[in-house]
């Protein structure tokens, strides 16, 4: 199983992790809502997983500008 990260806002590819085997508990998804989860993660038929994030340019970007919160893709 892999893990594929990418940013929520600007859809980049964060990062990888190939080969892994480690639980939701491991991995932190225990502190997710049933809500956060369906959310954030997505499964694929070969057993990876795609999750949601954050990269650093659209933290960045959020910590400058607040009001961006208020948008889901606000990086076109």
């Amino acid at each position: 199983m892999a893990l594929h990260y990418y940013c929520r806002h600007c859809g980049v590819k964060v990062g990888s992790l190939d080969n892994i085997s480690a639980s939701s508990e491991q991995l932190g998804f225990h502190h997710l809502t049933h809500d956060e989860r369906q959310e954030m993660i997505t499964y694929e038929q070969s057993g990876d997983m795609h999750i949601k994030t954050i990269c650093e340019d659209c933290q960045d970007a959020l910590h400058r500008n607040p009001d961006l919160h208020q948008v889901e893709h606000f990086i076109q």
